[in-house]
């Protein structure tokens, strides 16, 4: 945790846009789960392949393959649809209910690389509350680490996404959300391995708190975590 608030987010901010898993929600387990038996059934290295999926669509990862004769947006739609099916272990982010709960509802997005529904599903299983404002894989041409998803989100907010805060945890994201020209702030609560940022970490929103001023949001570090929690994830 920084020494003070000014370390991690030292300006007052308009709103906030979220990345999902690994940010709000982990779904490392599930989403690795399916990806395995899709790596195993095209003949992949898996523990070479796993670290490539996260933080970018689907589409993109197998299209960036280049199998013969394998159809991208086939392979896609065939992963959603399995990812729609296992959403065992899939949690929230120790504080995302709480944080996510105390922002007012036109001031904050979901700016995810997956697929809308399968977005839902997970945030459904999370038990964590649904956006106004979910910006999701089919909704840009191009996915992250073009920049393109979080200027959608700031916009759709009615935001000039320089004025956002963009809370990221994967290097596709952080680079869309420094291409957009937003803040970044990186949550490092699912990383496996030491993270080397130059930009502020969390590992968990539990002593963090939106103030609300006259010029936007201002974060602050609470004396201790806030006590209510949010509901218990859904397994199936």
């Amino acid at each position: 945790m920084p020494d003070s608030i000014a370390e991690a987010a030292p300006r007052t901010y308009a709103g906030f846009l979220f990345d999902m898993d690994g940010t709000v929600l982990s779904s490392i387990a599930a989403t690795e789960r399916v990806w395995t038996r899709w790596a195993l059934r095209h003949g992949l290295d898996v523990e070479q392949f796993l670290p490539t999926i996260h933080g970018v669509r689907a589409v993109e990862t197998v299209r960036r393959l280049g199998l013969p004769g394998v159809d991208p947006e086939a392979e896609a739609a065939l992963l959603t649809a399995e990812e729609m099916q296992d959403v065992g272990g899939i949690a929230p982010i120790a504080g995302a209910f709480d944080f996510l709960a105390a922002l007012p509802s036109d001031r904050w997005a979901i700016v995810t690389s997956a697929p809308r529904a399968l977005a839902l599903r997970r945030i459904a299983a999370a038990g964590l509350p649904v956006p106004e404002v979910l910006v999701a894989a089919e909704d840009v041409r191009n996915g992250k680490p073009a920049p393109d998803c979080f200027r959608l989100g700031a916009d759709r907010l009615g935001l000039a996404v320089e004025d956002c805060l963009v809370f990221e945890d994967a290097p596709a994201g952080i680079q869309a959300a420094e291409a957009a020209g937003a803040d970044v702030m990186v949550v490092t609560a699912a990383h496996q391995h030491p993270v080397v940022t130059p930009y502020p970490m969390l590992d968990s929103y539990q002593m963090l708190s939106p103030l609300m001023v006259a010029d936007g949001i201002r974060l602050e570090w609470t004396a201790a975590p806030l006590q209510s929690s949010p509901p218990i994830a859904m397994a199936g």
